[in-house]
């Protein structure tokens, strides 16, 4: 990235009344003071440089294949907003809930739900120095407990303001079904996950199996894949409310067509990545903690590739056609294994 894109940064300004967010160009200063803006961050004073110091010092560095890496992806992102995108609504503060704030450091992290968040806010928990010790050692359901991390939206549209315009953002994707997967995976298909079982599984057996048992109506906790998919693609449920964050579209989260991100991870490349963005934030020296099993990726393509064997090419399509935006942001390939034609 040059620098006159270094000297744009997407803002927030307050709208009258409803208290909206506009978002629009603004020059976004990269001096050496520029970190005197940012607030409530240890290097205020000028005592390190802040991460997006960093990163645009390594983007004019030839060498750094890691920051051509991350100025490829933003390129794509951009080009691919451009693209895509028509005129869109205005951003209102609900939609940052999804941005977590790190004041120590001067980083913005927009979590997407099975793409390592968990161990995400671990770490953010730890640099914030909200505990000590291991990320590894936090719980599950500590790391995610409201109100642990500050969100973005949280904050006043000045304040926001502020923090876009001085701190280094990032968001890390996955591939889109095989997220999709995962979610089905880990919040229908395991018996640990009885919660979502009786909220979502419910619902989905009482609107696609007419004829259920009363156990599964009432326990919702065995839904097959297709019945999953079906429902995702029924209107009725976008019309009933949101889409659960394990399954909506990392775009409609993180809205990457209407803030800039400095840095887009993938989970397909998450230890290097992570290393990169802890590297910034001036923690190289933290572990971040990998996956409980050793294949990763490989192991998440081939769930993919199992679920999705039975699904019919009509419906393959049509939620192509629902996940399309995340392929074509993030640079992933539509899978091999789908039969679209």
């Amino acid at each position: 990235m040059g620098r006159r894109c270094w000297r744009q940064r997407v803002l927030a300004a307050a709208c009258l009344g409803a208290a909206l967010l506009l978002l629009c160009a603004a020059p976004r200063t990269l001096s050496p003071v520029f970190g005197n803006r940012a607030l409530g961050s240890s290097w205020l004073g000028g005592e390190r440089r802040s991460p997006l110091q960093k990163l645009y010092d390594l983007d004019q560095d030839p060498r750094s294949t890691l920051a051509e890496v991350h100025r490829q992806r933003r390129d794509l992102l951009s080009s691919a907003c451009s693209r895509h995108t028509r005129r869109q609504r205005l951003l209102q503060p609900e939609d940052l809930r999804h941005v977590l704030v790190d004041d120590a450091h001067g980083l913005l992290y927009c979590y997407v739900p099975k793409v390592a968040c968990t161990n995400w806010k671990r770490v953010l928990l730890v640099l914030s120095g909200q505990t000590r010790g291991d990320p590894r050692a936090i719980p599950a359901h500590e790391a995610h407990a409201p109100g642990r991390l500050p969100s973005l939206a949280d904050f006043s549209p000045a304040e926001i303001n502020r923090r876009l315009r001085a701190y280094l953002a990032f968001l890390f994707v996955r591939e889109p079904f095989e997220r999709l997967a995962s979610a089905y995976r880990n919040k229908l298909a395991r018996p640990y996950s009885a919660a979502f079982q009786r909220r979502y599984g419910t619902r989905i057996v009482q609107r696609l199996r007419p004829h259920a048992l009363p156990d599964a109506r009432a326990r919702g906790h065995d839904v097959r894949f297709a019945e999953f998919l079906a429902y995702l693609l029924d209107p009725r449920t976008r019309r009933d409310e949101p889409f659960n964050e394990h399954w909506e579209r990392a775009h409609a989260l993180c809205h990457p067509c209407r803030l800039r991100y400095d840095i887009v991870g993938k989970f397909e490349t998450l230890a290097e990545d992570a290393a990169f963005v802890l590297g910034l934030a001036g923690a190289s020296g933290m572990s971040f903690p990998g996956p409980p099993r050793p294949r990763g990726a490989a192991a998440s393509r081939d769930l993919a590739v199992r679920l999705f064997r039975d699904i019919s090419p009509f419906y393959q399509r049509r939620l192509f056609d629902l996940y399309k935006m995340d392929f074509l942001l993030f640079n992933y390939s539509t899978p091999s294994y789908l039969r679209l034609h």
